[in-house]
């Protein structure tokens, strides 16, 4: 079995790696090797949602090992996290990869063994893909996913006055990456546990079914730039502004590590990598959705209200909030390779 994790794509060729990798992984799904993947039988009446998005570099990959396994596992992540935002249940994913022809069959599989995981972890199941060689690795997946007829979360709806919920537990990502750097420290069942929710972060799945039911979400989106991007998206989206509190109450190990960092709690909540959902709500709707959200085991926070007033305010004064944004095709967009600016940019905000 090593030799053959050692040869390189570019030594067994298209047929090769179909016959050898993908067949002996994927050969029992219906459809396999036909020029469409199946899904499976649509339940009627639904809605039919789509979404596709390619991978950055994983932070973690470039803290520690290179190992394609974290690629994988974000590929179908941040796709299903679309999904979520949808308040959609996934039917299937759909991959495109291209690859060097210098990549080696082991770290193929890798790739196809974090893909399978995270989507294994998710519900759901890789449907069919392509792959071809290129100069340089790109990552890419389509999601789809469905949604009863009406019920789909939009990023368009929220009134001025409604609540902004954080729906997950965020600065996971971050916390570890302060920890590999050395400006924290932990006990080292703590530290695994720690890296092991940053290598995995899990799309709010459950949470985007459960708002899409209740009803009580009148928008929603969800966090992959950071909090900061998304709360001025969906003001924009909305033609409103948001007054953002500044306080929230994260998980043991993450606000330990901001204490130990001197962080605020809201400065690793407002990062990205961890991939929740914001949404809005009436202001009476607010305690009977975090009650339906946590009985379901899925943390939710009031981090402010939208407002007439299209600024973004942070804290109890009328001061701007600045916060962090990987967004693309800016200065800040993440390629990969800097973890340490983005690092830099939370101690700043102290």
């Amino acid at each position: 079995m090593s030799g053959k994790t050692e040869l390189r794509l570019g030594d067994l060729g298209e047929r090769g790696i179909q016959e050898q990798v993908l067949l002996p992984r994927y050969g029992g799904m219906e459809g396999f090797g036909d020029d469409s993947a199946f899904l499976g039988e649509v339940k009627t009446p639904s809605e039919l949602v789509a979404t596709t998005d390619s991978c950055p570099t994983p932070l973690v990959n470039l803290l520690a090992e290179p190992d394609l396994f974290h690629a994988g596992w974000l590929l179908a992540t941040i796709n299903l996290s679309d999904l979520a935002a949808a308040g959609a249940e996934p039917l299937g994913l759909v991959v495109n990869y291209t690859l060097p022809k210098a990549t080696t069959v082991g770290e193929f599989e890798r790739l196809l063994d974090g893909v399978d995981a995270s989507c294994h972890a998710h519900g759901t199941a890789v449907a069919g893909g392509d792959i071809r060689d290129g100069a340089a690795m790109q990552l890419t997946a389509t999601a789809i996913g469905r949604c009863s007829p009406g019920n789909r979360l939009r990023r368009s709806g929220a009134k001025a006055g409604d609540r902004l919920l954080l729906v997950g537990s965020p600065g996971y990502l971050w916390a570890a990456a302060l920890v590999k750097t050395g400006r924290a420290k932990l006990p080292a069942s703590e530290t695994d546990e720690l890296w092991q929710r940053a290598c995995r972060p899990t799309a709010q799945l459950k949470a985007g079914r459960l708002l899409a039911a209740t009803g009580l979400a009148r928008a929603a989106m969800d966090v992959s730039d950071g909090l900061f991007a998304t709360v001025r998206t969906l003001c924009e989206t909305n033609g409103l502004g948001a007054a953002v509190t500044g306080e929230f109450e994260l998980d043991a190990l993450v606000a330990d590590v901001a204490a130990q960092s001197g962080l605020r709690p809201f400065d690793l909540a407002q990062t990205w990598g961890d991939w929740g959902l914001v949404v809005t709500t009436r202001p009476e709707d607010v305690d009977l959705l975090t009650k339906a959200l946590w009985e379901e085991g899925v943390p939710a926070q009031d981090i402010g209200t939208t407002t007439d007033d299209p600024r973004l305010t942070l804290g109890a004064g009328d001061d701007p909030w600045e916060g962090i944004a990987q967004e693309r095709f800016s200065p800040s967009s993440w390629h990969g390779g800097e973890p340490s600016r983005v690092i830099a940019e939370m101690l700043g905000k102290q």
